[in-house]
């Protein structure tokens, strides 16, 4: 029997991993009524994704739950290599200081029950054992049918975003291609503890090469929280191989079920690999898995989306793929969020694809190129690498959504598209303590800053007005002034927060010395960089975004 629901949600969620529930999360952050399905009854007890990029705890911070996973993580400090039972050069996580957070691991489901603690607080439960079979949409919305613990139910909803895997039935229903390849080699997977000496925060990479230079063993061990805790992974024996699925749809990737590697198994790679003598034990779950590298055509098609695993699956080299999928969902949620109250302009929407589809390619080239053949796979310097790791390079320059490049690339700093950077040593008129551009971004939408001398930046009241007329209760407005000027000891003379760069750190970060506009998005991307302040830059800007009946 098929129930029809009595209420509609604004937004469908199919699937409750990190992506999900990030998507979830930003959208009931934002007021928008949003249901959220799994087919699994209960959170899966297994550290598949474990590293965490800093670009993701920055995501987190502007969501509002950064400390917690920040007291449930570990430091990930660097990786230790060893080729042939010879050390290599140790490679160390490094960032510059003022980047707020570092590198970190943490369980796919502690990744997840903060997230979901984080939804459940906006009244929003995860409902399990309830999956999407299939949809139709139309002009209006989309209506879904699901099966749950009490029957099959009919859902009428406005958008649905598909977060449901690689095996994604909304990819399917919407017939995107996902093309790409299967790697032959199969891995084991296992939480373990190793009673070894070596360095805490190190991830451990141990490979042996055949006499032709080509890796025929390895071990990879990733810290967890927990005293001498990794998760570690490592090919398959023999007697644990199996085929590969075939058939046309046939996506092979990720964990298998029905072959469970033991406790033995995991020791014979260890004691063959291992840099120092050790012995694997409190084996909390172990399995079988396999890697494909897949993109997805496109994002999304009318009012269906995808995104995560559904949209790009990739070697887990690098840590890059929960991450990318977490952006994608966040990408996606303000954009939904403002077209839900019809608050976008016609293209909002169509920006999600033109964003997150090109950093879904190159993450996929990157690891593959990785896999294949190391970190050292990618020509660029230590610290760009570094960057780009940690996700804080990926950026939107071109995106229909920002304000054009200036074509002769005046100044320094940030570009239209590029991740907004933080920085520190911001005073205001009450506060004894210095504070950080992050501080004041926390909790706000879009956030038009204005940099400039004196008591209060150049064209204030007519930058205010610009705002109120193209987005009306949409746009919060912040004044920084420079650290020195006439009225530094005045009050603030406009009804607009007012910082004082003391230090000088946001003119350095944002390449500025003379009055300058900056619209940050709720992604923490800027929008527009207008040096000098335009009115006319900044209306044009803020139509490409907010509908004309704001």
């Amino acid at each position: 029997m098929v129930h029809s629901a009595a209420a509609a949600a604004d937004v469908l969620v199919a699937g409750a991993g990190p992506v999900g529930l990030t998507a979830a999360a930003e959208l009931r952050r934002r007021g928008i009524s949003c249901r959220i399905v799994d087919r699994l009854p209960a959170r899966l007890p297994y550290a598949k994704a474990v590293g965490i990029q800093p670009r993701t705890l920055e995501i987190w911070d502007r969501m509002g739950f950064v400390r917690a996973a920040l007291e449930a993580a570990v430091p990930m400090r660097g990786q230790l290599t060893y080729v042939n039972g010879v050390e290599q050069p140790r490679l160390d996580l490094v960032l510059p200081p003022e980047v707020p957070y570092r590198f970190a691991a943490l369980p796919q489901y502690e990744t997840e029950r903060i997230i979901e603690g984080f939804l459940e607080g906006f009244g929003t439960q995860v409902e399990r054992g309830s999956e999407l079979v299939s949809f139709v949409q139309d002009a209006d919305g989309v209506t879904c049918r699901l099966t749950t613990p009490a029957g099959e139910e009919e859902v009428r909803t406005r958008y649905l975003v598909g977060c449901d895997g690689a095996h994604s039935v909304v990819r399917k229903g919407l017939g995107l291609a996902f093309g790409g390849g299967a790697f032959p080699e199969e891995y084991m997977l296992a939480d373990v503890e190793l009673d070894w000496d070596l360095p805490y925060g190190y991830a451990v990479r141990a490979m042996h090469h055949d006499a032709g230079g080509a890796v025929d063993d390895v071990l990879v061990c990733i810290p967890l929280p927990g005293a001498c805790r990794y998760r570690v992974s490592m090919g398959v024996p023999p007697e644990l191989s199996t085929a590969a699925p075939t058939g046309a749809d046939a996506v092979v990737h990720g964990l298998e079920g029905g072959r469970a590697p033991e406790l033995r198994h995991i020791q014979a790679v260890v004691d063959r690999m291992s840099p120092r003598p050790a012995t694997a034990s409190s084996l909390r779950w172990s399995s079988v898995f396999r890697i494909s590298h897949r993109l997805v055509d496109r994002y999304g098609r009318g009012r269906v989306f995808v995104a995560g695993d559904a949209a790009h699956i990739h070697p887990p080299t690098g840590a890059q793929g929960m991450n990318t999928g977490i952006q994608d969902a966040w990408n996606l949620a303000w954009k939904l969020a403002l077209a839900v109250e019809g608050a976008g302009a016609p293209g909002l929407l169509a920006s999600y694809d033109a964003e997150r589809r090109p950093v879904g390619e190159e993450v996929v080239g990157r690891t593959v190129r990785q896999a294949a053949e190391g970190v050292q796979a990618d020509p660029e310097d230590a610290d760009t690498l570094m960057m780009r790791q940690a996700q804080l390079l990926v950026g939107y320059r071109g995106s229909p959504l920002v304000q054009a490049a200036d074509p002769e690339g005046r100044g320094a700093g940030p570009r239209p598209g590029d991740r907004a950077p933080d920085c520190g040593g911001l005073s205001g008129h009450i506060a004894a303590y210095p504070m950080r551009l992050y501080d004041l971004l926390r909790g706000r939408e879009h956030v038009l800053l204005l940099y400039g001398p004196g008591p209060e930046p150049d064209g204030l009241a007519e930058l205010a007005s610009v705002v109120r007329d193209h987005a009306p209760g949409r746009v919060e407005v912040c004044a920084i002034l420079a650290e020195a000027g006439p009225g530094a000891e005045a009050g603030p003379a406009a009804p607009v927060p007012v910082y004082r760069d003391g230090r000088g750190e946001f003119a350095r970060m944002y390449g500025v010395r003379e009055p300058a506009a900056f619209v940050v998005r709720p992604d923490g991307y800027l929008g527009a960089r207008l040096c000098p302040p335009a009115f006319s830059g900044l209306a044009s800007h803020l139509s490409t975004v907010f509908g004309s009946g704001n």
